[in-house]
């Protein structure tokens, strides 16, 4: 049975992200938009820690990457709604280009419920690297100015990364957490031991 006691810290920073999202929408509603970037980082801080801590504890579970994937994915969506409403100008300009990295992103998602019945959770070195990025462009914006060449970088980094989870999930019959990356999906058990059940 499945309780509160279950969940260790890792799991709660994740929970912190996830009931952090209405109170980030209150704030861009009341038109705070200082205190929403300021809670919109320390939001993005949490997504750092837990996942450090729960690999120096090893209390790294299946569980918790989903946890922390729709953390990481709710978060994401609030920091868009701020930039859509606090940027728009900068929006409208780089349209084109943020459609190139949704499309994918909406496809990539599409196919993973369709096989898995939910979100990936891989979690791989170039969507850490994808995120890293993505947050330090969205919070400089929303505190100081547009950097486009960081702008740029995201972009790029956002299609590779959606490429690289969309071939990952052609790669594995069933779904799993905590893969590196294709170079390491090769190489993972898990993946062999899915492709002999079939």
């Amino acid at each position: 049975m499945l309780t509160f006691k279950n969940f260790n810290i890792a799991d709660w920073f994740s929970f912190y992200r996830i009931a952090a999202a209405p109170f980030l929408v209150i704030l861009l509603c009341l038109d705070q938009r200082e205190l929403f970037t300021w809670f919109l980082l320390v939001s993005y801080c949490t997504d750092m820690v837990d996942g450090i801590i729960a690999r120096k504890l090893k209390i790294t579970s299946a569980r918790g990457s989903q946890l922390d994937s729709f953390g990481d994915q709710i978060t994401f969506v609030v920091g868009l709604i701020g930039i859509l409403i606090y940027e728009y100008e900068f929006v409208k300009e780089n349209y084109q280009l943020i459609v190139i990295v949704f499309v994918p992103y909406i496809i990539q998602m599409l196919i993973a419920f369709k096989k898995y019945g939910k979100a990936t959770a891989f979690h791989t070195y170039l969507a850490k690297l994808s995120a890293i990025v993505q947050g330090v462009f969205i919070l400089w914006l929303l505190f100081f100015y547009p950097i486009y060449w960081l702008f740029y970088i995201m972009i790029i980094l956002g299609v590779l990364e959606t490429i690289e989870e969309i071939a990952l999930i052609f790669m594995y019959d069933k779904w799993v957490a905590g893969v590196k990356g294709i170079y390491w999906a090769f190489k993972d058990e898990r993946r062999n031991e899915s492709k002999e059940v079939k």
